[in-house]
């Protein structure tokens, strides 16, 4: 993730409170939707980001490489198996942001990523000896770590080593995380000719306080050039990010951060939530708790943030992201194609996920797989010429049918209960009798529209997918494993 904020690893808490606002409390007030601040101070908690389900703190440890082959060999046994989704992990960064929960590797030192690469590339090659000969592939990933950190002769390498073993289909969506600081004209220029044709542009804050409170410096002239080469580069789709509740952050401050890039104008928009978690992320101790913003302010932020951006002609597409109208995301929402996946929100269709690289997350058949976090435990495994498995899960019936229902809540998908039926001959109402009643708040609160015939999450109740989500969500219930940030 482009903002390498923490985001999906942390723990749920209990159900939605009560607490109440202020009657003069603000609004968010346009077309299509309408939040009061007591309606999130009723319903905001802790919980997951569903990019899976179940959530990768659920996986099970020491899951066997053997498993991961045998479902790729099942899937290379289809007659029409899946397209493809690959994601490559390039975990280097010149310097560190205190922020960042992601699993980066801090080194000036750009030797060590012509040495990645071998590595990356021989775990491609293992892979590719049991995935078959249909590798129609619909969407790239390159995320980190910065992967403008490598030169451009190594990205040159890499990107012909993942067309060896992927055939991209002539609309594949070939997307990259940027930090601004590594690019110029010339270099995203390099990164068009090579296929890519998104950017995503952590931009997090344009105050000069808050860049020094988090180590990452970067000019909004910086940002403006590196977004406009990419336009004239061609780039199909502009993403930024950004994240609120860091350290020096204000009302006011954050305001000119959104001045600041609406006039820009990208395509999409991500609004994080910053998740302060010391205790589990070395970095973020570099921050000084007394200069976080209150949570009073967080939310009064959020508030704003969204009013700002919606008024700015932004649609929200649900959680923390925001498109313009004609931007094909906004478009998959509309005809109900919206999907999501590691990468977050997409408009493709369920693919098979392949990833490479330390800590890497896939998806195959019914069957997640996730790499060793170290180097070190990465580099022997494949030395060993074995895959670096480290993680996973095989999904069981009941898991996918729970899968199924969480990841259309969190696309604002209508949920059809007779087609539910007629897919899995199991009657919702039944199957899911309780979930059903522990929704009745929201729905009496005009978050969701809920009857006999189905289930639709209401406009203003996007802010809320995630809490909707969890009440289906079986592990949750379970010791927890990791902390989750706040739905707000």
């Amino acid at each position: 993730m482009t903002s390498h904020a923490v985001s999906d690893t942390h723990a749920c808490a209990d159900a939605p409170g009560t607490a109440r606002a202020p009657a003069s409390a603000p609004v968010i007030a346009v077309p299509d939707l309408e939040i009061s601040e007591a309606l999130i101070r009723r319903f905001d908690q802790s919980g997951p980001r569903y990019t899976s389900y179940p959530t990768a703190d659920r996986f099970e440890r020491d899951y066997p490489a053997a498993t991961y082959i045998q479902h790729l060999e099942r899937r290379s046994a289809q007659p029409s198996p899946a397209p493809l989704s690959v994601y490559v992990h390039l975990p280097f960064c010149e310097s560190l942001c205190y922020f960042c929960g992601c699993n980066k590797i801090i080194t000036q030192d750009h030797s060590r990523s012509a040495q990645y690469l071998d590595i990356v590339f021989h775990e491609m090659a293992l892979v590719s000896q049991h995935l078959g000969n249909q590798r129609q592939t619909v969407q790239l990933h390159l995320g980190g770590g910065t992967p403008t950190f490598l030169s451009a002769a190594e990205l040159t390498l890499l990107m012909e080593h993942i067309r060896r073993y992927f055939e991209f289909t002539p609309d594949a969506e070939l997307g990259v995380e940027i930090d601004p600081r590594t690019v110029s004209p010339a270099s995203l220029a390099m990164l068009a000719g090579l296929g890519f044709n998104r950017t995503s542009f952590g931009v997090q804050d344009f105050d000069p306080d808050v860049q020094a409170a988090v180590n990452r410096i970067q000019p909004y002239d910086m940002v403006r050039t590196a977004l406009q080469a990419s336009r004239d580069n061609g780039f199909q789709s502009i993403n930024a990010d950004l994240i609120y509740g860091l350290p020096k952050q204000t009302l006011a401050s954050f305001s000119r951060t959104l001045d600041q890039l609406i006039e820009l104008s990208p395509d999409r928009i991500a609004l994080y939530n910053y998740a302060h978690l010391p205790d589990r992320f070395k970095s973020q101790r570099l921050i000084r708790a007394e200069d976080l913003p209150s949570a009073e302010a967080r939310l009064q932020i959020f508030l704003m943030s969204v009013q700002r951006l919606l008024a700015a002609g932004y649609v929200y597409i649900g959680l923390d992201h925001f498109a313009k109208p004609d931007d094909e995301l906004n478009r998959a929402r509309l005809d109900r194609s919206l999907h999501r996946n590691f990468q977050g929100y997409t408009t493709r269709a369920e693919c098979d996920l392949i990833g490479f690289g330390i800590s890497a997350i896939g998806k195959v058949g019914d069957a997640y797989i996730q790499n060793q976090h170290s180097l070190n435990a990465y580099t022997a495994a494949l030395e060993r010429n074995e895959l670096p498995t480290a993680k996973g899960y095989t999904l069981s019936r009941e898991d996918a049918i729970r899968r199924e229902v969480i990841m259309t809540i969190m696309c604002s998908m209508p949920l059809d209960f007779a087609q539910f039926e007629a897919r899995h001959g199991q009657s919702f109402a039944s199957l899911f009798a309780d979930e059903l009643q522990r929704l009745r708040p929201y729905a009496d609160a005009g978050l969701l529209a809920l009857d006999a015939q189905g289930l639709r999450v209401l406009p203003k109740g996007r802010v809320f997918v995630r809490a909707f989500s969890m009440v289906f969500d079986q592990f949750i219930r379970k010791p927890r494993v990791a902390t989750y940030s706040k739905l707000i």
